[in-house]
C-alpha cells in the first residue's frame, strides 16, 4: 500500500470522530436512552439475537469510529442484557473496536511515527513501553485515568505489537467493564425515579481500591527489572575495581 493509502482508515475515523461529536451527542446520550427504553426493551424481548447482534455492532462503531457515547453504550448493555451477558458482549465489542483502531493508526502513521522517535522524551517511552508491554499496557487499561481512545492510539505510535495489546485490552478492560454494566443493570429503578446514574461509582474506594491493586500487581515486572537493572549498575564498578 502507498503511504497516501494507509492514512485512508485513520483519516475517515477522525472524519467520523468530528462528525460524531457533532452531530450524534444527543443521540449517543442518557437522555436519548431513557426516551426510548420502552422501544428498546420491547425489541429485545421480540429479537433478541437480532438486539445482541445489534448492539455489538453499533456498539463496535463506536469504539472503533471514536465516536461519543461508549460508556452510554455500556450502560445500555447492562439495561437490556444484564450483568451476562451484557458485560460479555461490551468486552467483546469494546475490545474488538479498539483493535480495529490501534490496526488503522499502525497502517496509516504509527509505524512511521514510530522509527522516528530518536532522542528525547519520545524515544525514552519508546523504549520503556517496548521493555514492559504487557504491563505498562495492563496499566493502561486498569487505571481509568488514560481516556479509551489514547490507550488504543499511544501504543500505535510507539510501535507496540499487536497481541500484547489485544490480550491486555480485552482483559484489561473486564473489571471497568462489570462495574458499569452493573451499574446499566439497575437503570429501571433510576428512571423511575427520574434521576441519572451515579457514574461516580467508578472512582469510590470498593471499585477503585481493586483496580489500583490490579495496576500496582501489573507494574511489579516493571519495579523488579528496575531494581536488578539498577543493581547490575551499581555492582559493575565494584567487579571492575576487583579486576
Amino acid at each position: 500500500m502507498t503511504r497516501t493509502a494507509r492514512l485512508i482508515p485513520i483519516l475517515l475515523i477522525l472524519c467520523a470522530a468530528v462528525a460524531g461529536a457533532v452531530f450524534l451527542r444527543d443521540w449517543l446520550s442518557f437522555e436519548a436512552l431513557a426516551q426510548n427504553r420502552a422501544r428498546l426493551l420491547a425489541y429485545r424481548d421480540g429479537h433478541f439475537l437480532l438486539a445482541s447482534l445489534g448492539f455489538i455492532a453499533v456498539y463496535i462503531l463506536i469504539v472503533g469510529l471514536s465516536l461519543p457515547g461508549a460508556t452510554i453504550a455500556t450502560l445500555t448493555g447492562g439495561f437490556l442484557f444484564g450483568l451476562f451477558p451484557g458485560t460479555l458482549y461490551s468486552v467483546f465489542a469494546a475490545g474488538t473496536g479498539a483493535v480495529g483502531i490501534f490496526l488503522a493508526a499502525r497502517a496509516g502513521f504509527g509505524a512511521t511515527l514510530a522509527g522516528r522517535l530518536q532522542g528525547g522524551s519520545g524515544s525514552r517511552l519508546q523504549t520503556a513501553l517496548r521493555e514492559n508491554q504487557w504491563s505498562a499496557l495492563f496499566i493502561m487499561r486498569l487505571v481509568p485515568a488514560l481516556p479509551f481512545v489514547l490507550a488504543n492510539l499511544l501504543p500505535a505510535m510507539v510501535g507496540v505489537r499487536l497481541l500484547p495489546f489485544v490480550v491486555t485490552t480485552f482483559l484489561g478492560i473486564i473489571p471497568g467493564t462489570l462495574v458499569f454494566t452493573s451499574v446499566g443493570a439497575g437503570l429501571a429503578k433510576v428512571f423511575a425515579r427520574g434521576e441519572r446514574p451515579d457514574l461516580s461509582v467508578i472512582f469510590s474506594a470498593p471499585v477503585l481500591l481493586p483496580l489500583l491493586s490490579l495496576a500496582a500487581l501489573a507494574a511489579l515486572p516493571i519495579i523488579l527489572k528496575k531494581r536488578k537493572k539498577d543493581h547490575c549498575v551499581q555492582t559493575e564498578p565494584s567487579i571492575k575495581k576487583g579486576q
